[in-house]
């Protein structure tokens, strides 16, 4: 709690500090165009090839054949993967060291965007129904054949019975209907769509759990299958399909991920990947340790901000690293505004009525996106190294509405905005109509310290508007559990992960039955016409938007969608950083992209010199 209030106190002051001057922390020598990622020099490989030998049928690595041995040491922010269980992850943590260990039946062109197979070997699609043939010989950490019966159980037992994380579920329903799935062999299955579908295909990323292994919890039910693969069970149990699998997890420390010997990826010498021994996370609790580690050569890679930009793109000419520009962050960093009006089984509302009143009130929410002062964000947290952000989806989607311009801070309008609503201004604090005083909860993740110091100025901007907002960092789960189970909130700091291909994805944010549509929540046998009219217009927009199979059809749908948010305001975005990260030079095989990142082909990735 010390810790807590010890950051707070700093950050309450640089925010005092950073709204009154702005910093130029970079350089105009070493200024970065943060608009143009600096990938034009990169020389990618070509896409991946089916190869069959000896009856077993690999994927071909095309890049460069590298050296065996050795470990890539990496970073994670917070407390570490809640779940190892595939199926059931709510944070970036656990989806990422998930994915390590599942694949699923495809993957996507880190380059191009499009759809590859993985896990499958090729897919047929005819109208509405998609074959998709496995590899044959493949097999599962435990020597067991991976088969058709492990993706039937994977879709008929988990998802579409919305175990673990429902997202896929939600995403995968087109007119309320799911597909339906059978086995042609043993190694053939064929999904078939209630009508066109155009998401359908992405969806097929799913990872693909073994049946013989997972199915002894998921007959327990629901309940119990969530909590298997807890982060205290035995490595040596877990079964599993991806280039890496468990070997360590040391609470609040690291995970030691090793090399999968069983595989279905080869180099060009038709050796087995993946080259490196082990793959360690180390947890942090900050992006302050976080910076000490990889100065203390303790990490290989870090992902820059602010300020740190300038100081290590000024050191880059006489370092052991090299500093890729990737462009705008495919996620979004937002403010959401709880108007949930409904009651618990006890009748008691889950917020309180006045604070309803507030914040359904769409003049409220407009005054709070004026408020905010996204240029000073910019400046001063992300230190320029950022763009502010005014839409639903990220700026390098192709998605993007281009039309929404978005706006200046202006206290002003934002002033005129209250006072259309009712509010009054007295002595410097805010008033609703019926004389009570604005106050409520700001929350954050805790250690996120971007968020934390987002928090600090968001209250600051407020409180000029005479608000008292009371700003809260929580532990993650805590804030997850408010979001999206208790409802006992009033407005958060969040960031979602997002596709810049498909939108469709965020179905589960958007719609009003959503698993993730927390500025609404709503239970799982919901009332239909317990909707706003603007929801009910976003259903019918992702519902439309899915069945149309070309852009130049989906475009205009899924502009109206951020039109929509844009004009409501249940979320406010706030700004999207750029992605700039430093990666030693002993790391090899490195082909960082604007659509996925640095670190995607782990299975390709080597240590120049192998062992260490």
């Amino acid at each position: 709690m010390k810790r807590v209030l010890a950051i707070l106190a700093v950050l309450i002051f640089l925010g005092i500090v950073l709204k009154a001057c702005v910093r130029k922390d970079m350089p105009e020598n070493i200024a970065i165009d943060i608009k143009t990622p600096d990938l034009k020099e990169i020389v990618y490989p070509s896409d991946e090839k089916n190869v069959t030998i000896n009856g077993i049928d690999y994927l071909q690595s095309q890049a460069p054949v590298g050296k065996f041995g050795g470990e890539l040491v990496i970073s994670t922010i917070g407390e570490g993967p809640k779940t190892f269980n595939p199926c059931n992850t709510k944070d970036a943590t656990s989806s990422s060291m998930a994915g390590i260990m599942y694949d699923g039946l495809v993957t996507t062109n880190p380059r191009t965007g499009e759809v590859m197979p993985l896990l499958a070997k090729d897919i047929e699609i005819n109208g509405n129904d998609y074959i998709i043939r496995l590899r044959h010989g493949i097999k599962w950490t435990d020597n067991k054949p991976i088969s058709a019966d492990d993706v039937m159980y994977t879709y008929n037992e988990i998802v579409f019975k919305g175990y673990g994380n429902p997202s896929t579920m939600d995403a995968m329903k087109v007119d309320g209907k799911l597909p339906e799935l059978v086995k042609l062999d043993d190694f053939t299955v064929k999904f078939t769509t209630p009508r066109a579908f155009a998401p359908f295909l992405r969806q097929l990323s799913y990872p693909i759990v073994p049946k013989h292994y997972f199915k002894p919890y998921s007959d327990r039910g629901e309940s119990v299958f969530n909590a298997f693969l807890t982060p205290d069970t035995n490595p040596e149990e877990i079964v599993s399909s991806g280039a890496f699998k468990l070997k360590e997890y040391v609470a609040a420390q690291r995970v030691v991920f090793e090399r999968n010997p069983n595989y279905y990826k080869i180099n060009l010498k038709d050796e087995k990947l993946p080259y490196l021994n082990k793959l360690v996370y180390l947890i942090v609790g900050d992006t302050n340790n976080e910076i000490l580690k990889f100065e203390a050569k303790e990490i290989d890679a870090l992902s820059l901000r602010g300020s740190n930009v300038a100081m290590y793109k000024i050191k880059e000419p006489n370092s052991d690293y090299v500093i890729y520009n990737l462009g705008p962050d495919t996620g979004t960093l937002f403010l959401v505004i709880n108007l949930n009006n409904r009651r618990d089984k006890n009748c008691k509302p889950y917020v309180d009525p006045k604070k309803q009143r507030w914040f359904g009130n769409r003049d409220f929410r407009a005054a709070v996106d004026w408020a905010i002062d996204r240029e000073s964000m910019v400046k001063n947290i992300a230190s320029g190294v950022a763009e502010p952000l005014f839409t639903a989806e990220s700026l390098n989607s192709i998605y993007l509405n281009k039309y929404i311009k978005g706006h200046p801070y202006d206290i002003n309008v934002a002033k005129e905005s209250l006072e259309k609503a009712g509010f009054k201004l007295k002595d410097g604090i805010l008033y609703d109509c019926c004389g009570n005083r604005v106050e409520f909860d700001l929350y954050t993740n805790a250690g996120n310290l971007e968020r934390e110091a987002l928090g600090v100025m968001i209250k600051q901007d407020l409180e000029e508007l005479g608000m008292k907002v009371n700003f809260k960092p929580v532990e993650f789960n805590s804030l997850v559990n408010k979001l999206t189970n208790t409802h006992d909130w009033d407005m958060a700091i969040m960031g979602l992960t997002g596709s810049p291909l498909e939108p469709h994805d965020g179905k589960n944010v958007w719609t009003s039955s959503g698993s993730l549509h927390m500025f609404n929540q709503r239970p799982a046998n919901y009332n239909i016409d317990d909707r706003l009219d603007w929801e009910k217009e976003l259903d019918e927009i992702f519902a439309e938007g899915a069945v149309k199979l070309n852009f130049e059809e989906r475009k205009p749908i899924y502009d109206r969608y951020q039109t929509i948010i844009y004009n409501q305001k249940p979320i406010i975005y706030l700004y999207s950083p750029i992605r700039i990260t430093a990666i030693r030079k002993k790391i090899k095989n490195i082909f960082p992209t604007s659509l996925s990142g640095l670190l995607y082909n782990l299975d390709e990735i080597y240590i120049d010199g192998g062992e260490k």
